[in-house]
């Protein structure tokens, strides 16, 4: 094993490159054998399956929330009253203001 504190640091960056190149070929290797595996279970009892292949992520569409509250100081500043209040809001709270005063109408 080679000991990687005398290795320099592009030394390392490329046995990183070279490591996860090798775990993705190890991973792709074990996923094509899974999907042999399966077909050919399927067949023996005479279902065919149609599996995927390729690196297919979820894609999460999420829409831009319409902003709820304005600052009465700067109408740039707005909140969409989701997640944590920003500075301002924070600020005029604790003033002792009420959220429904600043709401967009």
């Amino acid at each position: 094993m080679t000991d990687l504190t005398k290795l320099s640091d592009s030394e390392l960056e490329a046995l990183k490159e070279k490591a996860e190149k090798a775990l993705k070929e190890r991973q792709s290797s074990k996923r094509k054998e899974v999907i042999a595996q399966i077909k050919e279970l399927a067949a023996s009892i005479g279902v065919t399956v149609d599996i995927q292949e390729g690196e297919k992520k979820a894609e999460r569409k999420t829409g831009k929330v319409a902003a709820r509250y304005c600052s009465p100081n700067d109408a740039s500043l707005t909140w969409s009253g989701r997640g944590l209040a920003p500075k301002w809001m924070q600020e005029l709270l604790a003033a002792g203001r009420n959220k429904a005063e600043f709401e967009i109408k």
